[in-house]
């Protein structure tokens, strides 16, 4: 299984997209649920929704792999995101709804879990690492954006529906605050949909831990409601019509952080 695919931009702008992928290790299916096989909580079809990053001049890191295997937007110790809240683990047993994604007794062991995370955890954050590493020795700074995508209603994580656009900078610690009020602005603007900053999610590990302002490197986390652009109930269908709507916003949204970045680093 490839664990990341990474392809070299020209900006100071790379795009994280952890949650696409959908593929499981050897053996492991025969070991899921019904729920666990269906990849249900996957950010369906969101490396086709921003398949323009790359014409922005972004750098652009997927993984093909299932968060089921280990998920590469929480921290490796388990440590929570949200205090006092439900939360999804680093190697998750539940789906967001609650339900088992492993048959009785096949859940993985802590020895299990730790070997998921040396085994594909760690490299993708040592490419993430990497990779911002260079982008800012060549330019003298970065921005991260962070892509993803949910259901727009799952009770036992929030109550109600989310809005469209859920922007999170680490309750504004993880960014630059003009580069942030940029991104907001091209989301709460957007005729026909729905935004907020640092709402019910503030952004993931990959936010908090990379998006140090003070070191020129930023970072933002755009969880996308899936009702915008898809049918949220299997098989999960891709609706082009609405994403034709909600992509040129996405589009605008980075080139927001592209261009703050270009401002800031490439003095042009």
């Amino acid at each position: 299984m490839e664990i990341f695919d990474y392809v070299e931009g020209t900006r100071p702008l790379l795009v994280s997209i952890p949650h696409d992928g959908r593929e499981l290790a050897r053996g492991m299916a025969e070991r899921m649920t019904e729920t666990g096989r269906a990849n249900v909580d996957a950010d369906w079809h969101v490396r086709r929704l921003y398949d323009f990053a790359a014409e922005l001049g972004a750098s652009v890191i997927t993984t093909q792999m299932s968060r089921y295997m280990v998920d590469l937007n929480r921290d490796p110790s388990g440590a929570a995101l949200y205090p006092n809240a439900i939360n999804t683990g680093t190697v998750p047993h539940l789906a967001f709804d609650g339900r088992e994604l492993y048959k009785p007794g096949a859940a993985p062991s802590a020895a299990e879990t730790a070997e998921r995370i040396e085994r594909y955890w760690r490299p993708y954050h040592a490419r993430i690492a990497a990779a911002l590493d260079d982008i800012a020795a060549r330019f003298g700074g970065v921005v991260l954006f962070d892509a993803h995508s949910i259901s727009s209603e799952v009770p036992r994580l929030f109550e109600g529906r989310l809005p469209d656009f859920n922007l999170g900078t680490a309750a504004g610690r993880s960014a630059a605050e003009d580069l942030e009020a940029g991104v907001y602005r091209v989301l709460d603007r957007a005729k026909g949909y729905t935004a907020v900053l640092n709402g019910r999610f503030k952004g993931g590990y990959i936010t908090r831990h990379y998006g140090a302002p003070g070191r020129h490197r930023h970072a933002l986390q755009l969880e996308l409601s899936q009702a915008t652009y898809m049918n949220e109930g299997q098989p999960f269908d891709f609706l082009a019509e609405r994403a034709g709507r909600v992509t040129p916003v996405l589009r605008a949204a980075l080139s927001a952080a592209r261009d703050w970045a270009t401002e800031h680093y490439c003095g042009d």
